[in-house]
């Protein structure tokens, strides 16, 4: 207990006030953190969720205008916010599992749930068991006590995460719901989306040492410690990536990949993405990779890039400073139009005047963060539509988000001839309503392999 305790607070003091200047620079992970163990990771993510709950959710569900929130689900086929919502060790929802929250005359929410068990101390079970029938008539006996106006169910056109009612389901309840109360069901959408993108504080203070470890681990695979020059090939590093996250027990959310930029490529600056996979690694290449994983219920999103020394060089060329410096330039041009209120298409174009005004070839792909890699919210432009995009891109910013500041620049390379590079890069930063903070810094420095 006294070694959870002591992590868990690590965890809870990583991101302060003092380290902001260090986090809105470079940063160079040259030490990896200590990682909690699957048992130790219980109690902060218990708590974590238990906070949400008390704070966060009634406050979203005021804004949703919701009296009432369903969140149905049968096991193995759960909806996906099932998991975000439950405490651990949970794998699945037992049977049919139906959680309700409700809106109390103060403001707070009841929670509980109508199944067979409770879960945990966070759901007592309101019933007494017997029936899937019952089970289901039980559910509208409460709903009928509480009276509510509007009651939010997970069914969305356009949102993934907030469509997680089946049709099977949501027909079971339409049966056993007399009509007025039928009449008052309505998307639970905009809620949903708001739970999933906001971070409480709690969550915001452990943010940084998930993506502390993505990031070092990307040094150590970029590193002379796993690349031999000549013997070395992208697939080699790929698959250390994916074992050493695996061996520290995170969980990766996509298999991590690698590519390489050479010189003598046949490239162009209308080529939207530069780089060959599936080659060995030589001096001189230009090496680049993309991660996720998720750590404390909190995903992560990289990419960085790296260099390997050709046998006369001794440092990176100074052409490829200047091309990391440009790609800085873009990342800043892009947080510095985070204002709360402007919508993701607002915040991409505003971008994109502003690189072009500096004279920058960037592509800018950016989306948030949260329980899952490619999470709702905001979408600020995509790689293959760098204009408006419909709906997502239409969502507004709020406060106390996270996100992938993903894009890249394209440049000509003085040292290859003027031929065109690449720089793509990815870090993961918090808006806390007035300014955008990297998590765990970003990369202002190539690694660099010998």
């Amino acid at each position: 207990m006294q070694r959870i305790f002591g992590l868990f607070l690590s965890l809870c003091t990583i991101s302060t006030p003092s380290l902001a200047e260090e986090y809105a620079q470079g940063r160079q992970i040259s030490a990896l953190p200590d990682v909690l163990s699957f048992r130790e990771r219980v109690q902060p993510i218990n708590d974590m969720v238990t906070d949400r709950l008390d704070n966060l959710l009634p406050e979203l569900m005021r804004e949703a205008d919701l009296d009432m929130w369903l969140v149905i689900n049968r096991e193995y086929g759960e909806d996906k916010l099932f998991y975000t919502l439950v405490p651990q060790p949970t794998f699945a929802a037992r049977r049919t599992t139906l959680l309700v929250f409700s809106k109390q005359a103060d403001g707070s929410v009841e929670r509980f749930s109508v199944s067979r068990y409770p879960i945990g101390e966070l759901y007592p079970t309101v019933w007494e068991g017997g029936t899937k029938a019952q089970q289901w008539q039980r559910l509208a006996e409460v709903i009928a006590e509480r009276d509510p106006k509007r009651i939010g169910i997970n069914v969305s056109e356009d949102w993934a995460l907030a469509d997680g009612l089946s049709v099977g389901l949501h027909k079971q309840l339409l049966n056993v719901l007399p009509g007025k109360y039928q009449e008052r069901l309505v998307s639970a959408e905009k809620l949903v989306i708001r739970w999933l993108e906001t971070r409480s504080q709690k969550e915001l203070n452990v943010y940084p040492q998930a993506v502390t470890l993505a990031r070092r681990v990307i040094a150590e695979a970029f590193s002379n410690k796993v690349i031999t020059p000549g013997v070395t090939t992208t697939k080699d590093v790929e698959w250390y990536l994916r074992e050493r996250f695996e061996e520290l027990q995170l969980r990766p959310w996509f298999q991590p990949y690698v590519n390489i930029q050479r010189q003598g490529d046949k490239t162009s600056k209308d080529d939207v993405f530069i780089g060959e996979y599936n080659r060995t690694i030589l001096p001189g290449d230009i090496i680049h990779t993309d991660v996720g994983i998720c750590y404390l219920n909190q995903c992560t999103d990289t990419q960085e890039m790296g260099y390997v020394l050709k046998l006369h060089e001794t440092d990176v060329p100074a052409g490829l400073k200047q091309a990391m410096a440009i790609g800085n330039r873009w990342q800043d041009i892009l947080t510095s139009n985070f204002k709360s209120g402007l919508t993701g298409n607002e915040i991409l174009a505003n971008t994109i005047k502003q690189s072009k005004a500096a004279g920058i070839v960037s592509s800018t792909y950016t989306h948030p963060l949260g329980f899952v890699g490619h999470a709702p919210g905001p979408t600020i432009g995509m790689w293959d539509n760098q204009g408006p995009t419909p709906v997502q891109g239409d969502w507004k910013l709020h406060p106390n988000t996270v996100y992938a500041i993903e894009g890249n620049i394209k440049t000509q390379l003085p040292e290859w001839d003027n031929q065109w590079i690449q720089i793509k890069l990815e870090q993961d930063a918090v808006f806390d309503g007035k300014q955008v903070w990297y998590l765990a810094g970003r990369q202002t420095q190539w690694h660099v392999i010998r």
